[in-house]
């Protein structure tokens, strides 16, 4: 069986939960291999887009994988992970919701919230995902598929976010 890894990251606000749960989950599956990919330290106006790239770009490039990231609401992390080609990003509180994303919509990035999620909460949704295994049936396989292929499609998305959620006032203005 080949190595298995479990990439890990988290802001500030999920900074502690991830340092207390890396010794939890090594013993996830044999072979596995825990590592952080960051924050390193905890700095209190770090940004939540950098370890959840590192993750993303990780997990993208690593078939036996899966990530973990830890944010205040897990909101943040899982739309940047999205943003990576490959990743299959989730944002999950219940044992169904990991399964469910794990075997029909081939999740890869588990995201977590540190504001709402407990310790021993989190260790239990990562052993789900860990232990579920995609379901391999052709339309599962095919809307995988899909997701990457209209990936490369999505345009916009930034302009139309900003003009969506902006100021009254801009709108005056035109």
């Amino acid at each position: 069986m080949p190595e298995y890894h479990i990439y890990v990251g988290a802001d500030h606000r999920g900074f502690q939960k991830k340092e207390d749960l890396l010794p939890l989950i090594r013993d996830c599956h044999e072979n596995v291999i825990v590592e952080d990919l960051g924050a390193d330290s905890l700095v209190e106006d770090d940004d939540f887009n950098d370890p959840a790239l590192a993750v993303a770009r990780a997990v993208a490039k690593d078939k036996y994988s899966f990530g973990v990231l830890i944010c205040g609401s897990a909101h943040g992390v899982c739309m940047q992970a999205n943003r990576i080609k490959g990743a299959r990003a989730i944002n999950a509180s219940t044992l169904e919701s990991v399964k469910a994303g794990r075997e029909d919509d081939h999740a890869n990035i588990l995201c977590l919230s540190g504001d709402k999620l407990d310790v021993d909460t989190m260790e239990k949704l990562i052993k789900t995902m860990c232990h579920t295994h995609p379901k391999l049936e052709e339309r599962y396989v095919r809307r995988v598929k899909r997701l990457d292929e209209d990936h490369a499609k999505v345009s916009g998305g930034i302009e139309f976010s900003l003009k969506f959620g902006g100021d009254d006032e801009d709108d005056e203005e035109e």
